[in-house]
């Protein structure tokens, strides 16, 4: 039984990739690698380098590799971006999860696992927010992945398919061992962004937004580890395959933590200095989001291992350390705390 994974070179896919070749798995690979990196992937893992829509493409893959199962990760995830080119994310996340489905419905894939986001809840009328609250996306990004959900749920009632869908919340950090991380240039990723100027290659971190109604009027986030989060995953897997039914999970900790709270984390971790300015909020940002994590803790056999904010900040340090210096930078420039 083989496993697909759709964006298995990019940041949460390869993390993916690892635990399932970890746990003995076989998988497959699909990815454009337009931010992914091949070198992320474990020696042996078959790659196929084109998009998770192209229909004929996805089926030779499914009959080559005996595919069963497919995790999709594939898509853009920029709230910004998303603001300023719609289109673009109606096609790479929308469209080519139906052409994807296309593909897994006549190749007899039973199970699937659906990478979504918590913005389809917009700015949430309770917090911590439970899966069964209304979901009401601020951005572009948000509404095609909440579109990609209902297409999934609609295409599993007809065809007898069995999915998860799991909705993240901030995902952050790296592989504990420093094998993988997030690689990509310019990712938007606050934490990512943070200890990019712990190293010296940002000169300032841009907070949008201090004049939110909360404690320090910086938005608040729930931020999980991206090795428990593929834990998460490898739940799912496990869970439908004993015949679990079609389900919609929040991923996160149920903890939120200010974006100047996490600021600070890398700071402390990093005992660096850098600088912070303040910025206009942002179209289409949420205020506070925190995940109800009691009914994945239930459904699933889930306990996350790195509930902890400095962890997650000391592991996301480590690998933009060792990246930094393997594209030959100095660690010296930002200052000292």
């Amino acid at each position: 039984m083989t496993v697909l994974v759709t964006g298995g070179a990019g940041y949460i896919g390869s993390h993916m990739v690892r635990a399932l070749v970890d746990a003995g798995e076989s998988v497959v690979v699909v990815d454009n690698l337009s931010t992914g990196f091949s070198a992320l992937l474990p020696e042996g893992v078959p790659l196929f380098i084109g998009d998770a829509g192209d229909e004929n493409l996805v089926e030779g893959v499914i009959a080559q590799h005996g595919v069963e199962s497919i995790v999709h990760f594939a898509g853009s995830v920029v709230v910004p971006e998303s603001m300023r080119d719609p289109l673009g994310y109606y096609r790479n996340n929308t469209m080519t999860t139906q052409s994807l489905l296309n593909a897994a419905v006549r190749s007899g894939v039973s199970r699937f696992i659906f990478s979504s986001t918590a913005a389809v809840y917009g700015n949430p009328e309770e917090v911590p927010v439970p899966e069964t609250a209304p979901t009401r996306p601020l951005s572009p990004y948000g509404m095609s992945k909440l579109m990609t959900e209902i297409m999934l749920h609609d295409v599993a009632t007809a065809h007898g398919m069995s999915y998860v869908v799991l909705r993240y919340f901030n995902v952050a950090g790296a592989d504990p061992l420093g094998r993988i991380g997030l690689s990509t240039i310019g990712a938007t990723h606050l934490l990512k962004i943070a200890v990019e100027a712990a190293t010296g290659q940002r000169a300032k971190v841009d907070v949008f937004g201090s004049d939110y109604p909360t404690p320090d009027g910086s938005c608040i986030r729930d931020f999980i580890h991206v090795t428990d989060l593929v834990e998460a995953h490898r739940s799912a897997l496990s869970y439908l395959r004993a015949g679990g039914g079609s389900v919609t999970l929040n991923c996160g900790y149920g903890r939120g933590y200010s974006v100047l709270e996490t600021i600070e984390a890398v700071r402390r971790v990093s005992m660096r200095n850098f600088a912070v300015s303040h910025a206009p909020r942002r179209p289409g940002d949420i205020m506070t989001m925190v995940a109800d994590t009691g009914r994945i803790r239930t459904l699933l056999d889930w306990t996350p291992k790195y509930d902890d904010l400095e962890t997650i900040a000391a592991h996301a340090l480590a690998w933009e350390q060792k990246l930094f210096l393997e594209r030959g930078g100095p660690l010296q420039q930002a200052e000292s705390a």
